[in-house]
C-alpha cells in the first residue's frame, strides 16, 4: 500500500549514492537518506517544543539522486514529496518478518532556514534561447524599503 507523503524534516546523515542495475539504460542511481520528521507544539509559556516525530528512510532516483548526494548534508532541513510505502521484509538479525516504511521521493527540496550562501551554476540555455529576453546576468537582490 502507498500514500502521498509531504513533510519537512532534517537529514540524520548525508545521502548515500549507489548505482543499481535495471531501468531503460541498464542502470540507475539511487540516493538513500534517513530523515527525522518532527512534530512541534506550544508550551504553556508560549514557546515551541518537539512533541513527537518519526524517522523514515527516503530514496530518490536518477539525476535528482545525484544532485541530492552532491548538495545535501547531515542536518539539512528538507521538504520531501513522494509516496510512503509499507511492506514486509525479513529482519536479518532475527529472521522474522517486520513492517518497513519507506518514502520514494519525487522531489527533495532544500529549505532555506539553515542555508548560509547559495551559488548558482550558469544557465544551461544560451542567451538567444532565453524566452524572457533577459541577458542571463545576475541582478542585485531587491531589499524592502530601498528603491528598485
Amino acid at each position: 500500500m502507498s500514500q502521498l507523503f509531504i513533510g519537512k524534516g532534517n537529514l540524520g546523515s548525508s545521502p548515500s549514492l549507489r548505482t543499481l542495475k535495471g531501468g531503460p539504460n541498464g542502470e540507475f542511481d539511487v540516493a538513500s537518506m534517513r530523515v527525522r520528521f518532527s512534530r512541534y507544539g506550544r508550551t504553556e509559556e508560549g514557546g515551541i517544543e518537539e512533541v513527537g516525530g518519526f524517522w523514515r528512510e527516503v530514496e530518490i532516483y536518477g539525476a535528482k539522486a545525484r544532485d541530492a548526494a552532491r548538495l545535501l548534508r547531515k542536518g539539512a532541513r528538507v521538504l520531501v514529496m513522494g509516496e510512503e510505502l509499507e511492506y514486509m521484509a525479513r529482519d536479518e538479525a532475527t529472521g522474522g518478518q517486520v513492517m518497513v516504511f519507506k518514502i520514494e521521493a519525487q522531489d527533495v527540496a532544500l529549505l532555506l532556514s539553515r542555508v548560509k550562501t547559495i551559488e548558482f551554476e550558469a544557465s544551461r540555455r544560451s542567451s538567444t534561447e532565453q524566452s524572457d529576453g533577459s541577458s542571463g546576468e545576475v541582478q542585485e537582490p531587491y531589499h524592502a524599503g530601498q528603491p528598485a
